[in-house]
C-alpha cells in the first residue's frame, strides 16, 4: 500500500522501515536476499525500508520469519524506549554505520575516544563545505 502523492509517510511506516532495515543489515542479508524470501522486487524491499510504501500484515510476518524475529520487535510493540530505538534504527541503517559500528568495536578502548572525537571534527566541516587548504 503506498501513499497518496505528495502525501509524507507516515512516521510508523518510517520506523518499522527502520527496524526492518537494521534487522535485515545485522543479520548481513541484502535486499534481494529478502525480498526474493517474500516473493517482491528488491525496490519493493527499498521502499518499505524508507517508509515509502507501508508493509502489509502477512508481508512483515514473510519479512519477520526471513529474518528471524518477531513480528512485534519489528513493529515496535515491544520497546519501552521506542523514539531511541527508532533513532538507533535509523542511525544504523545509513550506509556504512553498521560497518563503522564494527569497526569501532575492534579498536582498542583507550583509542576510542580520540576516533570519536576525530569524527566529530570530521561532522562539523559539514557535508557540502568545501575542505580546508592544507
Amino acid at each position: 500500500m503506498s501513499h497518496h502523492p505528495g502525501s509524507a509517510p507516515d512516521p510508523i511506516d518510517i520506523a518499522v522501515g527502520a527496524r526492518i532495515r537494521l534487522a535485515r543489515k545485522t543479520r548481513g542479508l541484502s535486499q534481494e536476499a529478502l525480498a526474493s524470501a517474500g516473493g517482491i522486487t528488491f525496490q519493493q524491499i527499498q521502499k518499505y525500508e524508507r517508509g515509502a510504501n507501508r508493509v502489509s500484515a502477512s508481508m512483515l510476518v514473510k519479512i519477520a520469519r526471513t529474518l528471524d524475529t518477531p513480528v512485534a520487535e519489528l513493529f515496535g510493540v515491544n520497546d519501552q524506549a521506542r523514539g531511541v530505538t527508532d533513532e538507533v534504527a535509523t542511525l544504523l541503517g545509513e550506509p556504512g554505520a553498521l560497518d563503522l559500528l564494527r569497526a569501532y568495536a575492534r579498536l582498542p578502548r583507550p583509542s576510542r575516544p580520540a576516533f570519536v572525537s576525530f569524527l566529530s571534527l570530521l561532522g562539523e566541516a559539514g557535508p557540502d563545505e568545501p575542505e580546508a587548504p592544507s
